[in-house]
């Protein structure tokens, strides 16, 4: 716990300052970066800078505490190359100066990026801002488009549900067109909004549309409510149509009972990137799908260094969180420095691909007048998981 709280002042210490970059004799240009984050400093120390939490270190801090890792780690990389910055980093959770506060600031007006570890709240007055600034506001966490609307500044790095549907949808397309593909879901509010996407683009593919048989179930979900929308002569194709993992698990582990009998392929939402459950027994031999956009491949290089000085720094794996901080700003720093005044329009570029492919597109969401509403990313990865194992298919 020690290491833990020495972790934190470290941060803290480096958010009171707020600067990296260069010394200003240099004369190369310099950008200037804000990134928002919620660090919780406020509630984790006291007014004398002591821990607060003894032994224990509260979960709520760790996602913002691991983004804020990875940044750092970006920021040494881009100052090792001379990409001359000067970077902010805001704790959104600070009782002293609100986001509303920041964004105001006589010291933000002059931001040409923005980074945002975010909360609905957060989303609309850093997109407000930065529409009014006109520079590019990267949310790099919320996959929503929080009802954003024309705003060509905004880009949504965590793609949206709407987004994961279509890929699922072409996907199957592509490899199994002629199969029945059946869709087992339970009532609620998300669970119609993602049939209804996959009704929409039903309407509007050009190729000839999946055949989707819709099955509603109650839970407990038993063998009994499965089985018969299952075929013993060819392999089934399934897709569980609800971002509930428990109802997810329910279903993966019912079909992996019969499995050798009734040979199925599930496919679910980005939610079951947060189950740890399917390397267990119960799911043995059942092939798992899932869509993220975000994959990092154990074998590359900078992974593994990244995970080795986690190692050697807080005896500890990093979380997909410090792999994305570490991306997100790197990634579009670069671009910023490479695009200068033009970064805006250069959004979509694939220069500087750090772990993922990045496939940002721009979004119209009322085709009749053609207003661009934000930017997204498309690129989605589909991971199948086997008995552990984990493989991407790109």
């Amino acid at each position: 716990m020690k290491l833990i709280s020495r972790y934190l002042i470290s941060g803290f210490v480096l958010i009171i300052f707020s600067f990296r970059g260069f010394s200003q004799n240099d004369s190369a240009r310099r950008y200037r970066i804000a990134i928002f984050v919620p660090l919780y400093l406020d509630s984790a120390f006291d007014a004398s800078g002591n821990y607060r939490y003894d032994k224990n270190f509260p979960k709520f801090i760790n996602p913002g505490l691991e983004f804020y890792e990875g940044a750092q780690m970006a920021l040494d990389s881009l100052e090792n190359e001379r990409v001359h910055l000067d970077v902010k980093i805001y704790d959104t959770r600070s009782v002293y100066q609100s986001v509303s506060q920041v964004v105001q600031s006589s010291e933000f007006q002059q931001t040409q990026l923005i980074f945002g570890h975010v909360t609905p709240a957060d989303l609309h007055i850093l997109a407000s801002a930065a529409a009014r600034l006109h520079v590019p506001f990267i949310n790099v966490n919320f996959p929503n488009d929080g009802g954003i609307t024309n705003n060509p500044e905004y880009v949504i790095l965590n793609s949206t549900l709407k987004t994961h549907c279509e890929s699922i949808y072409r996907y199957l397309q592509r490899n199994y067109a002629l199969s029945e593909i059946v869709v087992f879901r339970k009532k609620g509010v998300q669970e119609d909004r993602i049939r209804n996407y996959f009704t929409d683009i039903e309407k509007n593919t050009a190729s000839v549309p999946l055949k989707l048989k819709y099955v509603n179930l109650e839970e407990p979900v038993d063998l009994p409510h499965l089985v018969p929308h299952l075929d013993s002569s060819e392999s089934n194709i399934c897709i569980v149509g609800s971002m509930d993992e428990n109802f997810g698990k329910m279903i993966c582990s019912q079909l992996a009972t019969v499995n050798k009998t009734y040979a199925t392929k599930v496919f679910g939402m980005p939610t079951w990137d947060n189950i740890t459950d399917f390397s267990q027994p119960e799911y043995a031999d059942q092939e798992i799908y899932y869509t993220t956009p975000f994959y990092n491949n154990p074998a590359d290089s900078l992974v593994v260094n990244i995970q080795q000085n986690f190692r050697n720094r807080f005896f500890s794996r990093p979380s997909d969180m410090v792999f994305r901080g570490y991306e997100t700003v790197y990634h579009f720093s670069k671009l910023l420095q490479f695009y200068g005044n033009n970064f805006s329009g250069s959004l979509g570029e694939k220069k500087f691909r750090v772990f993922n492919d990045f496939d940002i597109e721009p979004v119209f969401l009322n085709r009749q007048n053609m207003t661009l509403d934000y930017f997204e990313n498309k690129k989605i990865y589909f991971i199948k998981k086997v008995n552990g194992n984990i493989m991407a298919i790109y």
